[in-house]
């Protein structure tokens, strides 16, 4: 279409249209009525899926994206109904999900009068979005809702919200197609420059101690920036290590990967990480639970980093090569440039290299002591791995200790599996980013591992799961206890455990049941395989109660102002003495 006379709210789903959007999580309001007018004509493909909280509709939007490569796209009233869904633009903001906040606002001339359901939609979201916009004139809405879809998945992907009032979706004016709207300004550059290139490639060739690491950006800049990554990584044979929100981007089970690194991560990759002689980050964004003591991090390294973002380069970490491009195309550029022959990696300093990191490995910094009564969280993770890995299962996490034992013992090996609340960290993510997952994969498994805690927070989602038939597992890791504020106050707050325990949960089966779902409860070791097999086999929504060790911490960990190469290796070393300053950081 490239023009046509619409009314506001016809713009809308017309531009849903001409950008190829077929699922809608939403949740009706007055500001919005119009435009669910329109949905409920049938003149369009679009699935609408209603959320109970708007909070749900923002995460499933995020799940859908994550896991699907594409927009997710969202519905919300005015006022109390864009406040709720903040939460989940600010996650999206954090962990660069593309998404397009549709928000309803009051009429143009009640702006600004305290009218029902009014707030400042534009002010509030404006540090939580990539942008935003108050719709003046209905001939302007349509360039803005292409605008909208073009900023969100360009670049460093990223929420954007639209604020429409009430009478410019009852308004007639001209629509204009996508074809014919280009953005002005934003034009992110996709190619880094071939010198830089060159010159980060000279530093790999000399690089005795080298390591890559890796972040999300490689998962948003698509399924060719994964294998790009993946045949670069083999052409060097440098080790390689992840951030939480990078997993799947090279595969968890091969032999150059040594593990995710950071707070939680593995011993070989922290120390690797301190003591390597070149840093190679692509997609990644020097985060705090990455860096640790930022003064002593990686100390003797010269650093490579590859970002489409130009802010996100030497604003923590100071780079000595900066790459400012789309991983795909920096990768495509930089394998060309080797494949020339010129380039020739010192081997025999790089196995020399991986002797060292074999002898890190061989502490087994992730095993545990199994118990023949009482399920070992870990234990838990590892049988759910074990049962649903030839499955090509979509794995969403809420926060906490759960999430972080996933991202240890759960392996990933293809991109967009692993679905998880990274920088925001928020807890009640889970289920709904499970739902929107499960939206976009209906054939696939798709499982929420969650805390009895974090699951809490948004559990009424769970009748959205019910009322659209959406089959999501959530396998709670049940330890009676909000367990990484515990783990905290227990390292941190001479085990004073203020507000920590869960003293009034629900009986989750009976909970599961009243939702229309499946319930089910192990309590030791011998029954777990039997139930997570009846989960897996069952035809509909499980809520999955594992009741396990309440006292078992995360390991590895570096605590909080310390150096990677001061880590904690599990509970002998739980003393372990942490500054004021590293208290203040957590």
């Amino acid at each position: 279409m490239v023009s046509a006379q619409l009314t506001g709210a016809e713009m809308v789903l017309q531009a849903f249209e001409d950008h190829k959007v077929d699922t809608l999580f939403g949740y009706p309001g007055g500001a919005v009525l119009p435009i669910y007018d329109e949905l409920a004509k049938g003149k369009n493909s679009i699935h609408h899926y209603l959320v109970r909280h708007e909070q749900g509709a923002a995460h499933a939007a995020e799940g859908y994206a994550r896991s699907s490569g594409k927009v997710g796209v969202l519905l919300v009233t005015s006022g109390p109904g864009v406040t709720n869904a903040v939460t989940g633009l600010a996650d999206a903001m954090m962990d660069s999900i593309p998404l397009v906040c549709i928000s309803g606002q009051v009429p143009s001339h009640l702006i600004g009068t305290d009218a029902f359901q009014e707030c400042d939609a534009v002010g509030i979201t404006r540090p939580c979005t990539k942008h935003n916009w108050l719709v003046k004139d209905i001939n302007d809405l349509s360039r803005i809702l292409h605008e909208a879809f073009y900023v969100a998945s360009s670049g460093r992907p990223g929420p954007v919200l639209i604020d429409i009032p009430k009478d410019i979706q009852f308004q007639t004016g001209t629509y204009i197609g996508p074809e014919t709207i280009k953005h002005k300004s934003y034009r992110p550059k996709l190619k880094a420059n071939i010198e830089k290139i060159d010159e980060a490639l000279k530093l790999i060739i000399k690089a005795q101690k080298p390591i890559f690491y890796t972040g999300g950006g490689v998962i948003n800049s698509g399924n060719a920036a994964v294998q790009l990554l993946r045949e670069f990584v083999r052409l060097t044979g440098f080790p390689i290590t992840s951030t939480l929100q990078g997993l799947g981007a090279y595969p968890g089970d091969d032999s150059q990967f040594i593990g995710m690194l950071g707070m939680h991560g593995t011993y070989e990759a922290n120390m690797a990480m301190h003591d390597c002689d070149l840093l190679i980050n692509i997609g990644a964004r020097f985060d705090d639970r990455i860096t640790g003591k930022v003064d002593e991090f990686s100390p003797n390294s010269k650093k490579i980093h590859v970002d489409i973002d130009p802010s996100s380069i030497n604003k923590t970490i100071d780079v000595d090569v900066p790459l400012v491009g789309d991983v795909a195309h920096v990768l495509e550029d930089a394998i060309k440039l080797w494949k020339s022959n010129v380039y020739k990696t010192d081997k025999a300093a790089v196995k020399n290299w991986w002797n060292i990191i074999d002898k890190w490995k061989s502490i087994d910094s992730l095993g545990f002591k199994n118990d023949k009564k009482t399920i070992k969280p870990q234990f838990a993770i590892q049988r759910l791995y074990e049962l649903t890995k030839d499955k090509d299962s979509y794995i969403t996490t809420e926060v906490g200790q759960h999430q972080m034992w996933a991202a240890q013992y759960y392996k990933f090996n293809k991109p967009n599996r692993w679905i998880t609340s990274g920088g925001l960290g928020t807890m009640g993510f889970g289920l709904p980013a499970a739902i929107g997952a499960q939206v976009a994969h209906p054939d696939k498994l798709v499982i929420d591992i969650a805390g009895e805690a974090s699951i809490l927070m948004c559990i009424q989602e769970m009748s959205t799961a019910i009322q659209h038939q959406l089959p999501v597992k959530v396998f709670i890791i049940n330890n009676q206890y909000m367990g990484m504020v515990r783990q905290w106050q227990e390292l941190l707050h001479d085990k004073r455990y203020s507000h920590s325990y869960t003293d009034a949960l629900p009986d989750f089966v009976k909970l599961a049941e009243a939702y229309g779902a499946k319930g089910i409860r192990v309590e030791t070791p011998g029954e777990l395989d039997k139930g997570i097999q009846e989960m897996i086999d069952y035809n509909g929504p499980v809520i999955f109660d594992c009741v396990v060790d309440q006292n078992e911490n995360v390991y590895p960990m570096i605590p909080s102002g310390k150096a990677h190469n001061e880590m904690l290796l599990g509970n002998d070393n739980e003393d372990s003495e942490i500054s004021d300053e590293g208290k203040v950081l957590v």
